[in-house]
């Protein structure tokens, strides 16, 4: 027994240097709120004191502000949180090779997908822990660069919204009503041009989705809810069904859902704010475990493109394998 304890004592001791160890975090994109809420937490402290542990020993230190290129409602917000993480005590730097000279890990926060894959390769060659904020990218094919580049580096990354790590989505995943049957999420899709449909918004409640369901879905069928909504229902490998669909303001409100499992049901979906996420990120900035993998992510991806897929083909059931390969046909110049 005496010999089990020495090395889990070396263990314990040295996980917790590594909670106590600086760390020097560093923003590329000053085009989106999230840029001021973590930087906000880290510079200055979590709003609840109990929360500060979580996040001790880590500071935002430099940012480079270039974000999206062409897209308004990112382009016009760089000046204002320029400044304001400057007045947090972040310094701006001209390029992303010097931001990584600077920092232990990264934020990716540029609110436009498309500039992602360009944008995270330096980081990824200086081996620097990244987090990708949503949407991974602009494309699927652009999503497995992205995934096949960061598994190559053998670099920690993931992307999610902050909605996959609320409270009651969080313990519907982890069992408490047992094996999910069914579930149904809803959340804003506001839609923009360069990105398929529900890449730009809809993924809050798509994440939420695939949080309970997991990995699994087969295909994907596209159509419109009674009030003129996006609804998009996947149907998973072992016959389970999984529903998204705009809010409207109305009965479906904001963020939410609900799942169905074998104990019972449970509301799902709900945003319970971006410290949440945050406090995930930063675990795996100190450890390197993912708290999302990679096949999960690009089935989200997957599902999503699917589903313009689908809607291209008049709400016809289009298979995630059809796009994956697809994409990877792209990706391998062979399209």
């Amino acid at each position: 027994m005496k010999s089990l304890l020495v090395p889990l004592f070396a263990l314990a001791l040295a996980a917790r240097a590594q909670e106590a160890k600086p760390l020097r975090a560093g923003i590329i994109g000053l085009d989106t709120s999230h840029v001021l809420a973590f930087t906000q937490t880290l510079n200055k402290g979590p709003k609840k004191p109990e929360d500060a542990d979580k996040v001790a020993g880590v500071r935002v230190v430099a940012a480079y502000p270039q974000g999206s290129k062409d897209i308004e409602s990112s382009t016009t917000r760089v000046p204002e949180y320029t400044e304001k993480v400057k007045a947090l005590g972040v310094e701006i730097v001209d390029s992303i090779d010097e931001l990584v000279k600077r920092v232990d890990a990264v934020f990716l926060e540029s609110n436009d997908g498309r500039v992602h894959l360009e944008q995270v390769k330096p980081v990824l060659k200086a081996g620097k822990p990244v987090f990708i904020d949503k949407p991974i990218a602009g494309s699927l094919a652009d999503t497995i660069r992205i995934l096949d580049a960061a598994k190559k580096a053998k670099v920690p990354l993931f992307c999610s919204s902050s909605l996959r790590f609320g409270a009651t989505t969080q313990a519907v995943r982890n069992g408490s009503i047992g094996k999910v049957k069914s579930a149904e999420t809803f959340s804003p899709a506001h839609l923009e041009p360069t990105h398929p449909d529900l890449y730009w918004y809809g993924v809050h409640g798509c994440e939420s989705l695939f949080t309970v369901m997991g990995t699994g879905c087969k295909s994907v069928k596209r159509g419109t809810t009674a009030d003129g909504k996006i609804e998009v229902t996947g149907t998973w490998v072992d016959g389970r069904t999984g529903i998204f669909r705009e809010e409207n303001g109305q009965d479906r409100k904001g963020y939410g859902g609900k799942a169905v499992g074998e104990k019972g049901e449970s509301p799902i979906g709900s945003y319970d704010s971006y410290d949440v996420l945050l406090f995930e990120i930063i675990k795996m900035f100190r450890t390197g475990v993912v708290p999302v993998s990679a096949d999960e992510t690009l089935e989200l991806y997957a599902f999503m493109e699917a589903a313009d897929e689908s809607k291209r083909r008049g709400g016809a059931e289009v298979t995630l394998k059809e796009v994956i390969e697809k994409a990877r046909a792209e990706v391998s110049g062979k399209l």
